[in-house]
């Protein structure tokens, strides 16, 4: 590897979630004065490029869940040649539940630069328009594909005080949305936010229950981010035995074991592994 002044440099470039106008200054300097651009869709980039009057003179190429793991070497070798070398997702900051995170961090490992052009965010623009406490929040990305480790996962976080904010694809929202209102509860506060700075635009404040109904209606479209209200203090005290005997049968019919289950469980709960031991094996 040559010295610092031989590398060249990585930039995350945060991308507008659906309206043109969200892009940066930095944005639009960077798309035209890098040498590679990274894409995670390059025919969105490329509109996103004529809807912004942006030439991009260096080489585009793209970088996706589909190829980033074969991709990232040949990006790191451009990076410790000297090449400037930008990524941009669909929508959004790199990394955040979206490719990034893996160049991301090779090009650390090889002494590379990296720095952002921060931009628009889901999970913030989401978390802002919900009406729900935003002083302290987690963010959770996407659930489990599958209805049994969602379940488990929605149990793990059913007494989380912080405001929850996730992601969804639209053809398991209503699952998951059912899923959310029988482990929360009905009444929990919420927000169903889709297609965010978009023409259609639309953010539903409803308790989970209805959310739910909602859904359940007809399969709601486009990109789509939950927002969820806290367990109150009250509720986010011990879980009855059934539900954390539960918890643990979850978690090994998702393919751990009874001991890693049991770790699990007393982790996400705050319990002593011992008594969620012993409190399964008397069962």
């Amino acid at each position: 590897m040559g010295e610092m002044s031989d590398l060249g440099r990585l930039v995350l470039l945060g991308a507008p979630l659906g309206n043109p106008a969200d892009a940066s200054a930095r944005l639009r300097e960077v798309l035209g004065t890098a040498d590679v651009v990274a894409a995670e869709d390059t025919r969105r980039l490329v509109r996103l490029a004529r809807d912004l009057e942006v030439s991009i003179p260096g080489r585009i190429v793209s970088y996706f869940e589909g190829n980033e793991e074969r991709r990232t070497p040949e990006l790191v070798e451009e990076l410790t040649a000297g090449s400037f070398v930008a990524l941009v997702t669909d929508g959004g900051m790199p990394s955040v539940s979206d490719p990034g995170y893996r160049l991301v961090r090779a090009a650390l490992d090889a002494g590379v630069p990296v720095t952002a052009a921060p931009g628009p965010s889901a999970v913030t623009t989401a978390l802002a328009l919900s009406g729900l406490p935003s002083d302290r929040f987690c963010f959770e990305g996407f659930l489990p594909r599958s209805p049994g480790a969602r379940r488990s996962r929605l149990r793990a976080l059913a007494t989380e005080e912080r405001t929850l904010v996730i992601f969804e694809a639209p053809h398991r929202v209503t699952a998951a949305l059912a899923d959310l209102a029988e482990t929360f509860g009905a009444d929990r506060p919420a927000a169903l936010c889709r297609e965010l700075t978009k023409t259609y635009e639309e953010v539903l404040r409803r308790p989970l229950g209805e959310l739910a109904r909602w859904a359940a209606d007809g399969e709601p479209r486009g990109e789509i981010t939950l927002v969820v209200g806290g367990a109150p203090a009250a509720a986010a005290s011990r879980p009855d035995d059934d539900t954390l005997r539960a918890a643990v049968a979850d978690r090994e019919a998702a393919g751990l074991t009874r001991r890693d289950a049991i770790t699990e469980v007393a982790t996400a709960f705050g319990l002593r592994r011992r008594d969620i031991y012993t409190l399964v094996h008397q069962a």
